[in-house]
């Protein structure tokens, strides 16, 4: 759960779950050092890893070993925001499923859905594209998250004909069982709910075309606003200025900076329509023009700064860029840019 990251909306079912069980959440966030003025913010959003150690601290706070699975079990519509309102007033199950697919970056990006029919069953695959793992408690939560709204969208009983979940198995798995009705199975490749291929069908009970179409044009606004503002192409070029001159990241240490393998990081690029040479391209040449612009560097040390093996090579590169060599670009601004001598910032020295 990378990139725009997490709503924080989400915490929200954390408290609520906290005082099911007769916890105070104030108390609970002075234990897990949360800056609870973020939830004064609607817009605001927390990375995947900070929301992987909420939920990890609240389950220590209560020693619930099955605190994820017990938050899904409680889980209402209204705590999945437009989302949950948007699959309210669905058609049938599966055009629910289409709008979490269609619709989740508004509130965790970086996790979803697939799924795919075999005979007369149908197997839904939960992923996460943003991180390596999710600890048992997130992906428990969003099981028994998902089975828990199919059936209150459908408002019939749902028998499961097999359950996979990737993390090992606990001591006891009669929490799993009476909630499921099954007995999940550990250890596997992939996290999986799988059931007859008829609940795709399922009408939903609240289901209201006029309603759906409101919610619908929400939710794809939200959606559009926050990949327009937060694309990770955007998160990556910050990253690797802050990185600069201290050292160019390659491509391994920046998809390590973001908790991603080096394939999905070059896939979440190529989707964007670029590539991490590129990006590399891109900063240094705005860094370059930037630098050149304070009189205080001289070329060569402009080449150091941005980590070129000689100042030649740094020449040529300029002048592929631009059509005007290091000293001709700086040249041309001469009566234009004052000369403002001044020392690496902080910033630029990270």
């Amino acid at each position: 759960m990378q990139n725009q990251g997490i709503a924080i909306s989400m915490v929200y079912p954390i408290m609520k779950t906290l005082v099911h069980k007769g916890y105070d959440f104030d108390d609970f966030f002075k234990y897990a050092k949360f800056n609870k003025a973020l939830l004064e913010d609607v817009e605001a959003r927390i990375t995947g890893k900070e929301f992987e150690q909420l939920i990890l601290r609240a389950a220590a706070y209560t020693k619930d070993d099955y605190f994820g699975l017990h938050q899904g079990q409680i889980m209402d519509i209204a705590d999945m925001g437009i989302l949950g309102y948007v699959m309210l007033h669905s058609n049938t199950i599966e055009d629910a499923l289409i709008a979490y697919q269609r619709y989740n970056v508004i509130l965790c990006s970086g996790f979803n859905l697939d799924w795919e029919d075999q005979d007369n069953k149908v197997f839904i695959r939960l992923f996460s594209d943003g991180a390596e793992t999710l600890s048992h408690h997130c992906v428990e939560d969003m099981t028994s998250s998902l089975y828990r709204l199919f059936r209150t969208l459908s408002n019939k009983p749902i028998k499961l004909h097999e359950l996979h979940f990737t993390h090992p198995s606990p001591c006891n798995m009669d929490t799993h069982l009476s909630f499921f009705g099954i007995t999940p199975t550990f250890n596997s490749k992939e996290n999986i709910l799988c059931m007859s291929k008829e609940v795709l069908t399922y009408k939903v009970l609240y289901s209201d075309p006029k309603l759906l179409a409101t919610f619908e044009a929400i939710a794809q606004e939200n959606k559009d606003d926050l990949i327009k503002s937060e694309l990770f192409t955007d998160e990556v070029l910050k990253w690797m200025k802050k990185c600069i001159p201290s050292y160019l990241p390659c491509l391994e240490e920046t998809a390590k900076a973001f908790s991603i393998s080096t394939r999905t990081l070059q896939n979440k690029l190529k989707a964007e329509a670029t590539s991490y040479n590129d990006l590399a391209t891109n900063v240094r040449k705005e860094l370059a023009m930037n630098y050149l612009r304070k009189r205080e560097y001289s070329v060569a040390e402009v080449a150091y700064l941005l980590h070129y093996s000689e100042p030649s090579v740094f020449h040529h590169a300029f002048k592929k860029w631009t059509g005007t060599t290091p000293g001709q670009y700086r040249a041309s601004l001469q009566d234009t840019v004052p000369v403002t001598p001044r020392l690496l910032s902080k910033r630029e020295n990270c």
